[in-house]
């Protein structure tokens, strides 16, 4: 599986690019970026054998078969759109894209063309949320799900200081709802759904950015809460409450490193610890691979129906805090 690397940032640098060495099925054929000094030294780091700074000439090479779209959030759905047309099968970083229209469009061109297209949320593909989504039935009626993963931005304290970079730039499809809470919709959403009702209460920053926000879901007969904060931190967690029971996330959602099932009858309290490898992104990896080389196309699409519920979510949050992006 031929893929190219769009980008130079630290998504790539430092998540992609480390994971990828411990994936033998997929093989990195090439890295685009506007800046070719960047992707120069990335290359030669990385054994990387191409380089390319024009996105058409990358997109007619016929040996790639995917491009993974490492790039700014506001120009996932332009990137994506492009190789999809050009015949290119895509993985694209979360958010797939920054408005519900923009991923059904190109769910729907990727279905239209017989074409793969995965968006990379590390959890989604972790055997921790296999082994929570299995587990689910022991809690019996779910009555109380509450999701947090709160890190301090490295890029804040700039932010305050009037230097706003993209993480914190609406025109970028930017803010803690779309970078560090996404994860958080995608555990619930992931697990139970799209709710039936949502409300978004926000931290807004100078430029009318969310800095940090709690979603609140309803979901019949329970309700989902998500809290995703860029300018403070805490111990990220999880806890989804039953009537029998409880699942407890121990650490950061996004990584799901482990859990613990208590069952309230038997007093039974067991850790899960099922991910193999170190690196979060290594299993989202395979299993792009797995799916794509036993051609289960019906696999691929159940979790764009995901991705598309999530940022219906996300969008519907957002408007209803102001925050308002460009391609609005």
């Amino acid at each position: 599986m031929k893929l190219a690397i769009l980008g130079t940032g630290f998504i790539v640098n430092e998540g992609a690019l480390p994971a990828l060495k411990n994936v033998p099925e997929i093989e990195v054929a090439a890295i685009f970026a506007r800046n070719k000094d960047k992707a120069d030294d990335l290359a030669a780091k990385n054994e990387i054998p191409a380089v390319y700074t024009d996105y058409d000439e990358l997109l007619s090479n016929p040996e790639i078969e995917f491009v993974y779209v490492g790039l700014v959030n506001s120009v996932h759905y332009e990137y994506t759109k492009r190789a999809l047309l050009a015949g290119k099968n895509v993985i694209v970083e979360k958010p797939f894209a920054s408005t519900a229209a923009e991923v059904a469009e190109l769910r729907d061109l990727a279905l239209s063309k017989n074409l793969y297209v995965f968006e990379a949320v590390t959890l989604r593909y972790l055997p921790n949320f296999a082994a929570i989504r299995a587990a689910l039935p022991k809690l019996g009626k779910i009555r109380a799900v509450v999701a947090n993963y709160s890190q301090y931005s490295s890029r804040y304290d700039k932010y305050l200081a009037g230097e706003v970079l993209p993480a914190f730039d609406p025109k970028l499809s930017g803010g803690a709802l779309y970078d560090i809470n996404i994860y958080n919709l995608n555990l619930i959403i992931g697990l139970f759904g799209a709710p039936a009702e949502v409300q978004y209460t926000a931290n807004i920053g100078f430029n009318g950015i969310d800095t940090s926000g709690l979603v609140t879901m309803k979901y019949d007969g329970f309700f989902a809460t998500a809290l995703g904060a860029k300018d403070s931190e805490s111990r990220g967690f999880a806890v989804i409450q039953g009537e029998k029971g409880y699942i407890k996330v121990l650490g950061a959602p996004n990584e799901l490193n482990a859990f613990k099932l208590h069952l309230r009858n038997s007093g039974e309290t067991t850790k899960y610890e099922l991910n193999k490898y170190s690196h979060r992104m290594v299993h989202e990896f395979k299993e792009f691979a797995r799916i794509y080389h036993e051609k289960n196309f019906d696999e691929m699409r159940g979790w764009l129906d995901v991705s598309l519920a999530v940022i219906q979510t996300a969008e519907a949050a957002r408007k209803q805090a102001g925050i308002i992006f460009p391609c609005d």
